[in-house]
């Protein structure tokens, strides 16, 4: 069970505030209800040139063409764009910058026809990844997330996004700090194009360094982000606002509230020993009990102080027992946090007693509570 802030608010519709590295969700407003993904399809493009760089298919420094198609699909709109030329060779990285710091969508056109051939096929491409890293409720129909019929996503859905994009590309990921990109020149003036970035947590917050702005019509203003300090990473996604100083102020207000309430703590380490129980008609009496993994938890203080820990099995555990063999439960719980069960494992082998010895072994624990030899 996921924890939730008590008594925080925001003005925006779907909202979602999770700790990196617990995958603890510390908010969440209508996380999972759909809603039209704008601009913030593009950090999915992205991922998929990301991808592709990491497996040695695409380099930095590949180049492609403006298709003549490309360039008169986004001419003279007043989509946001890179200010690409037909015919004009362009680098994969220069790309990448348009898209994440000029949010350009002619950018994504370009990028999604160099790597798929069209932009159909893109999407497609697009939707088989989302399915993969773990997006259930998302479907894309283009590169940048112009409006069309049945295109959506969730807030849940873009901060899995997030966390895949800088988990699994931490290289590449420091372009989303970028503040400002330099491509094209202006027709008028002849004077080069500078744009900044449309992220707003980058020039407000200490440690935010990344991800997207979107904005339509029918989406509101969204934006999903990310920052650390002091070793912690908070992802957020605000989705449904009317206006980009909402945008601003909810996403850095979750943030904040994030890194001021809430800390992560180290509730086992792998290995560690959490009791032991008695062993029924075994060579030996008890068996250690342990935890196999690490566990960390992203709590608020109340939550802390008020952490209780129910270790529940059936005992004695009759033998044989094999070590690695799951044999008990523990159960964390807290006010926000609700109720998290671990998995407990038998520490040590525990071989059977035979013949007359289980008439012993048995008599032993019958009277005196060990059920060993």
């Amino acid at each position: 069970m996921a924890a939730v802030a008590q008594g925080l608010e925001t003005s925006a519709r779907h909202a979602l505030l999770m700790e990196m590295e617990t995958g603890d969700v510390l908010f969440s407003k209508d996380p999972e209800t759909p809603f039209p993904p704008a601009s913030m399809s593009k950090m999915m493009t992205v991922y998929l040139a990301f991808d592709q760089i990491r497996a040695g298919s695409l380099s930095l420094d590949d180049t492609t063409r403006v298709s003549d198609e490309a360039w008169r699909r986004w001419a003279g709109t007043e989509a946001s764009l890179m200010f690409l030329g037909a015919g004009e060779e362009v680098s994969v990285k220069q790309l990448l910058y348009g898209i994440i710091v000029s949010s350009g969508n002619d950018a994504c056109t370009v990028l999604a026809e160099m790597m798929s051939g069209t932009e159909d096929a893109f999407a497609l491409w697009m939707n088989e990844k989302a399915a993969e890293i773990g997006m259930s409720n998302s479907q894309f129909k283009n590169a940048s997330g112009w409006p069309a019929d049945g295109q959506y996503t969730t807030a849940h859905d873009l901060a899995t996004l997030a966390e895949k994009t800088i988990r699994n590309f931490p290289e590449l990921y420091e372009i989303y700090a970028e503040k400002s990109f330099t491509h094209g020149k202006d027709f008028r003036t002849g004077e080069a194009i500078t744009q900044s970035n449309r992220n707003p947590l980058i020039y407000r917050m200490d440690g935010a360094d990344g991800l997207k702005t979107g904005h339509t019509e029918a989406a509101g203003y969204g934006l999903t982000g990310s920052a650390i300090r002091n070793g912690r990473r908070l992802i957020v996604v605000v989705a449904g606002l009317d206006s980009v100083s909402a945008r601003a102020r909810e996403s850095q207000s979750l943030l904040e509230y994030g890194f001021r309430a809430f800390d992560t703590y180290s509730i086992f380490d792998a290995g560690d020993q959490i009791g032991e129980a008695d062993v029924w008609l075994g060579k030996s009496g008890k068996v250690p009990l342990i935890v196999q993994d690490p566990l960390k938890l992203t709590l608020s203080r109340r939550d802390r102080t008020a952490l209780e820990m129910v270790l529940r099995y059936d005992n004695p555990i009759p033998s044989p027992i094999e070590k690695g063999q799951p044999v008990a439960t523990v159960t964390l719980s807290a006010p926000d946090l609700g109720e998290r069960q671990i998995p407990v494992l038998a520490g040590e082998s525990i071989e059977p007693v035979s013949g007359f010895g289980r008439i012993g072994a048995a008599l032993d624990y019958l009277l005196f509570g060990s059920a060993g030899k």
